[in-house]
């Protein structure tokens, strides 16, 4: 007899994925959410495929109540209905497991199941958000299916590969929009409810099912393929879509260009959603999204609102085709999907708004990949996941960010014509099915007879990635590739480094692949270029390869000259300060080094480059305040040296057609003079404010600077004279706008007295913050602060682990830990967690203190750097003097 005919239910326990005798065809789902008594009743009606003969039917299902009498299978054309002999639920697999006595043909049959749930307040599954209407609290019904939460609304197969197509169907009051995956086929209003069916969907994963039911708005567009476009707000905030709006218009006809293939359904709807776990869910045809992500209110949002609306719409209309029309087979290949999404949201802002230079701000993008994949916690671009639990924490910064900097690496390696032709043959045959990672390499291989399986391999399979060290030697160049560490270890990966270099000039640029430890590459026309006076050698051009270089010092003094004489390319600015920064923490060069190339931004024009500058300095100058105190009074006289003549010329006040850059640049740079405590900035905000807190549609405080002004109003404010702190609040409290809030709960925690940042931290874990926003005040800890932020989270450890769930806790233990400086912080933390870590915290908590370790060690060897009190003094008063 066959295996499957002889198991018992424990058989189907403690596995990483289901058994594969039977598959789902079609879903006729029925759901009735009652938004009052937040539960809902449903039933699912799925045609099943049966492969081999089995007494069983596996499928997932979590926090589901299901009774054995509500379950029967009837195979198809035999007329007979099959009651099962058990169904079990087993939580751990969050599986339900029904045995039959008897044994299901092979073939077709329908699986007919009836289910209860509650409306939970996790933001996962079928969860409930609590909005106002009229001044009344109401609830509305919404879905947060990915990675694995489908199973949580209804019984499925919920897994990526198992798709099958989905009709849907609601009862929900009359009054209330109803929305899902597909457009409305008719409403049956029965008085006080009505039934709303939507058309078949196409084939799809469960993850990107939705379903939607509240009040809402909503503004509408179509493209010229007549597609109609929407996006839905809260009643009265319509207007805030518009924006969103035009980008994703426009997006659709980008991307149907790009991939060669029409959006696949006959619309899209774009919804913001009060209580949102992430920034954003690319449901098939609805959208999911953070207010944050999706309104822009022209008055009170800011350029970087604007910036981050326009970037996410296209992340996720991107899904659309990368991630729902071919789907990843299993979540080791999610990088494929978020990657790839991260990549081409940046290829469509820069297609839209060119001025907005959103290639260098990707560099942003690349540097948070490059800070986790130099832990040795970190973990390969494919990662094995052999348990539910461990999916939530891979949406990290190595899936995102490395995965899309690799994506770009490859890009320019194989030119942008040759990637696009590949990428639409992929797209064209895995449409309605699943991809792995290898399958693209194959298409891009065949495309552009280069060897991409072989390049990519060393950059996906193996975690962490290399930094190439240059020595210039009789008109050679010396390569040494070795796999770089925060730490300062040597690591053992290798890889095949995609090398591109200009020397003196971008009019001749070398490709060429590095494969081995060591090699010596004779360069053409380096002997002549070397004669030159102001001869410089750059490698990794434009910063469009994953991996650092370190220059050996004659080389690195030529790009220190080159980058203050203003010629390198602003991503090579960019490139030369973040590998300088990263080598001095993990002590492979002084930290004078890096303060004298830092000096040499003075004249910088670039935003995104500048932005760096700025947070690099306020990151060695929080390292300082352990590692030597006694040097901050100089270190903060060079900063703020540094910074002033970049302030005057921007000034509060935007100028007329100034451009987007400029006013991004002017809320950073008066956020950081306002955290450094110069007094002429925090006086200035301190003025504007007050006229703002009477008058909150003043000019004197537009959104671009509303934070800093917070920031620096925050520095006044102790715990015998809090009435900054009572304002901001007060803002809080009286503002209808999501960023507005955002600005506020950024800013809370910056007080330089513990008690207040106490008072901040505690009123987080109000019932005024929503749970998504509870992040932004922890970010807004200060460095005096840091371990008054630690002790606290140990007090409230129980409730924060008990209340808060995937990302949102993970970004707690992220965010507090990590700046922790000193070795006995790090014992303390990982004392803490030592009987307190489940599987789904295990990775961050790891990573976590390794940051701890990293930073304690780089404040050992400033410690051990003799000339740093006289290198500074000089800094801070040739500043001055010039």
């Amino acid at each position: 007899m066959a295996a499957e005919l002889e198991q018992s239910a424990e058989h189907f326990r403690g596995q990483a994925r289901l058994p594969g005798f039977a598959a789902p065809r079609r879903y006729d789902l029925l759901l009735t959410p009652d938004l009052a008594a937040c539960t809902f009743a449903g039933s699912v009606s799925v045609d099943v495929d049966v492969a081999t003969p089995t007494r069983f039917l596996v499928l997932n299902a979590a926090d589901l109540d299901v009774s054995p009498g509500d379950v029967h299978f009837a195979p198809k054309g035999s007329g007979q209905v099959l009651l099962p002999v058990e169904v079990t639920s087993a939580l751990e697999d969050e599986i339900l497991i029904i045995r039959f006595n008897e044994v299901l043909p092979v073939g077709e049959g329908t699986l007919v199941i009836a289910f209860q749930g509650t409306l939970n307040d996790k933001m996962k599954g079928f969860y409930r958000s609590v909005y106002e209407l009229n001044g009344e609290k109401k609830n509305m019904a919404v879905t947060q299916f990915e990675p694995a939460d489908a199973r949580r609304c209804f019984p499925c197969w919920d897994e990526p590969s198992f798709k099958a197509v989905f009709k849907i169907t609601l009862d929900v009051p009359s009054e209330t929009v109803a929305l899902s995956n597909m457009p409305v086929v008719e409403e049956k209003v029965n008085g006080p409810t009505k039934t709303v069916y939507f058309q078949e969907s196409p084939i799809m994963s469960t993850y990107l099912v939705a379903v939607i039911v509240g009040m809402f708005d909503y503004v509408e567009a179509f493209t010229a393929d007549g597609t109609s476009v929407r996006v839905y707000t809260q009643v009265g905030k319509s207007a805030q879509g518009k924006f969103a709006l035009e980008v994703a218009v426009k997006t659709l006809i980008l991307f149907k260009e790009y991939f060669a293939v029409p959006y696949p359904l006959p619309k899209m709807d774009m919804i913001a959603i009060p209580d949102f776990a992430s920034g954003a869910m690319e449901n098939y045809g609805l959208v999911t999204y953070r207010e944050t992500a999706l309104l822009f209110d022209e008055q009170h949002s800011a350029a970087a609102n604007k910036q981050r609306v326009a970037v996410v719409v296209a992340h996720e209309l991107a899904h659309q085709w990368f991630g729902n029309l071919v789907t990843m087979e299993w979540w080791t290949h999610l990088w494929l999907n978020e990657g790839f999404a991260t990549w081409v949201s940046y290829l469509a802002a820069d297609r839209f708004f060119p001025e907005w230079n959103v290639w260098i701000q990707f560099l942003e993008e690349s540097t948070t990949g490059f800070r986790l994949d130099a832990l040795a916690g970190s973990h390969p671009i494919e990662v094995d996941v052999n348990h539910v639990d461990e999916i939530d924490e891979i949406f990290d910064a190595i899936s995102y960010r490395k995965g899309a900097a690799v994506i770009r690496m490859l890009q320019s390696y194989l030119g942008a014509e040759i990637f696009q032709k590949s990428l639409a043959a992929y797209i064209k045959r895995f449409a309605y099915s699943n991809a792995k990672t290898e399958d693209l390499w194959a298409a891009l291989e065949e495309g552009s007879g280069e060897p991409v399986k072989t390049l990519m391999h060393s950059w996906t399979k193996q975690q962490g990635y290399p930094v190439v060290s240059v020595k210039l030697k009789d008109g050679k160049l010396e390569l040494e590739q070795t796999q770089f560490l925060s730490s300062g270890s040597e690591g053992v990966g290798q890889w095949v480094v995609p090398i591109t270099l200009c020397c003196c000039s971008y009019s001749v640029q070398q490709k060429f692949l590095f494969r081995g430890k060591q090699e010596d590459f004779n360069l053409s026309g380096l002997v002549e270029c070397q004669k030159k006076d102001d001869f410089w050698i750059k490698l990794n051009v434009d910063q469009t390869g994953f991996y650092r270089v370190s220059y050996d010092e004659e080389l690195a003094s030529r790009l220190r000259h080159a980058v203050e004489t203003n010629i390198l390319s602003a991503a090579d600015r960019y490139g030369v300060l973040d590998d300088t920064y990263a080598l001095c923490m993990a002590g492979k060069q002084k930290l004078v080094t890096l303060l004298h190339l830092i000096a040499a931004y003075k004249n910088e024009t670039e935003y995104t480059v500048l932005a760096h500058a700025i947070n690099t300095s306020l990151s060695i100058y929080e390292m300082m305040a352990v590692a030597a105190p006694e040097e901050l009074v100089n270190m903060k006289k060079f900063l703020i040296d540094f910074l002033e003549p970049f302030a005057q010329r921007v000034g509060w006040d935007a100028k007329g057609g100034e451009g987007h850059l400029n006013a991004l640049l002017r809320g950073t740079l008066l956020t950081a003079l306002a955290e450094l405590g110069h007094q002429a900035t925090i006086e200035e905000a301190v003025r504007r404010f007050n006229v703002f807190l009477e008058d909150r549609e003043t000019p004197l405080l537009p959104p671009d600077v509303r934070k800093a002004a917070y920031v620096a109003l925050m520095q006044t404010v102790n715990k015998s004279n809090k009435s900054g702190y009572e304002s901001l609040l007060k803002i809080y409290r009286e503002t209808d706008l999501s960023q507005e809030k955002v600005r506020v709960l950024g800013s809370l925690a910056s007080s330089p007295d513990p008690d207040v940042v106490c008072e901040a931290l505690n009123f987080l874990l109000s019932s005024e913050v929503r749970n998504q926003d509870c992040i932004f005040v922890l970010r807004g800890v200060t460095a005096a602060a840091h371990e008054v932020a630690w002790t606290w989270l140990k007090e409230n450890w129980d409730y924060i682990a008990e209340t808060f769930t995937g990302h949102l806790l993970t970004y707690f233990i992220t965010v507090t830990v990590s700046p922790l400086a000193t070795d006995e912080k790090g014992d303390e933390a990982e004392e803490f967690f030592k009987s307190r870590t489940k599987a789904s915290i295990a990775r961050t908590v790891k990573q976590s203190i390794e940051r701890v370790r990293i930073k304690a060690k780089w404040v050992k060897s400033t410690k051990g750097e003799a000339d740093l009190g006289n290198v500074l003094k000089e800094l801070a008063h040739k500043h001055s003097d010039g």
